[in-house]
């Protein structure tokens, strides 16, 4: 099985050597993964990862290798049987009218996992283009390549944006707070949200007192010096990532980099969709390092202003269903947790980069809006300027 692991990694262009994959193998005959409860894919992955990635840049890259090879081994909602790779391998694409598309019963979330349940227990070979299968091209709620209301995506890229749950784990990149920004509109704009103070040593040549004092001793000189202002508003900023977000980043990589320029109280965590009980600083380390959504409200005052960033984008289920999140079961619904966000943080938006267009046809986005107090704000330059004012009362 791993050799075909390592051809897959060498098939995506990664860099591995035999070398490394024998270091691979020696780890784990010396039993590395058997400590603190047994071998577990987590485990595997982050040791084969330490073994044959030698370039951080390249974890992306593993990242998909490792997906597209060990795809369906491990469910978020802890289901654990292994899929056949065929069973997943999309052949075609349906196209259904709007009729068809009317006729497509959605479930409810106990339904939906009851069934899932039921049909991994009863399948036993590859479906394509039907309604009840776990499979491909069809209108059934479990697979990948077709069209349902409400689903469970499995294997293959999502599309249609209508998946409550994902069968597979993706490692996010972090927003890069030194992109080059192609417009300096954004800082403009950000500027409206200052509070100036003069603190530190004495760093700043003041002209009008040193002309005054100058002037006063009969014109021998004498150059007066004040602390150098610095913006005093304090910013907890929390960005969606991952999934939908990845049309965004260019948008946001801008935002944050100025946002970064602009604010010297500056605090983020990154979460994906929805906010839970936890957050994260980094992303490459989202599993290992969490940070718990109460420590945000209990260590940072109400003196901060707190920006959402994200699309609002994503099943209804993860915004009012405890065990609603794509990624793993939350006990609490991501609902509770924006109001206790908002009810801590007075002064607070949400800064949307889709289209304020298409925000009608998006249920999520209204319920996003409604915990928001409608203070969503499109990610544009009238749209920011908006998200300031508010700040500002």
């Amino acid at each position: 099985m791993l050799i075909q692991f390592f051809y897959t990694l060498r098939a995506a262009k990664l860099p591995v050597s035999v070398k490394e994959y024998l270091t691979l193998l020696e780890a784990l005959r010396a039993g590395v993964l058997d400590d603190d409860g047994g071998p577990t894919v987590d485990k595997f992955y982050a040791l084969s990862r330490t073994t044959l990635v030698k370039d951080e840049a390249l974890f992306d890259k593993f990242d998909r290798a490792f997906a597209a090879y060990f795809k369906g081994v491990e469910l978020i909602t802890d289901l654990t049987r292994t899929l056949p790779q065929d069973w997943l391998t999309r052949q075609l694409e349906r196209e259904l009218t709007p009729e068809q598309l009317a006729q497509l019963k959605a479930m409810d979330w106990d339904e939906l996992m009851d069934t899932l349940r039921q049909r991994l227990q009863e399948q036993n070979e590859r479906h394509e283009g039907g309604n009840r299968w776990i499979g491909t091209g069809g209108t059934s709620p479990f697979g990948n390549g077709g069209v349902n209301p409400r689903g469970v995506r499995i294997g293959g890229p999502g599309g249609q944006r209508s998946a409550v749950k994902v069968w597979e784990q993706r490692a996010y990149r972090d927003y890069d707070d030194q992109i080059e920004l192609g417009t300096r509109n954004i800082k403009v704009a950000l500027r409206r949200l200052r509070r100036f103070a003069r603190e530190g040593s004495d760093m700043e040549l003041d002209l009008d007192d040193t002309i005054h004092k100058t002037a006063a001793n009969a014109g021998m000189l004498d150059i007066r010096m004040v602390p150098e202002r610095h913006n005093k508003v304090k910013l907890l900023l929390l960005m969606d990532v991952g999934g939908t977000m990845d049309e965004h980043v260019h948008r946001v990589e801008e935002l944050f980099s100025a946002v970064k320029s602009e604010f010297k109280h500056l605090e983020f965590f990154y979460f994906h969709n929805c906010v839970y009980d936890h957050v994260w600083r980094n992303n490459r380390r989202r599993f290992s390092e969490k940070t718990s959504t109460w420590d945000l409200i209990h260590k940072y005052n109400r003196d901060y202003k707190l920006i959402f960033v994200g699309d609002a984008t994503m099943s209804p289920y993860e915004i009012l269903q405890p065990g609603g999140s794509v990624e793993y079961n939350n006990e609490e619904a991501g609902a509770q947790w924006l109001q206790r966000l908002t009810q801590a943080f007075p002064k607070h938006v949400w800064i949307n980069p889709e289209p304020a267009g298409v925000w009608q046809y998006r249920q999520s986005i209204a319920l996003i809006q409604q915990l928001m107090q409608q203070r969503m704000m499109p990610l544009t330059m009238s749209g920011l300027e908006q998200a300031m004012r508010v700040l500002n009362r």
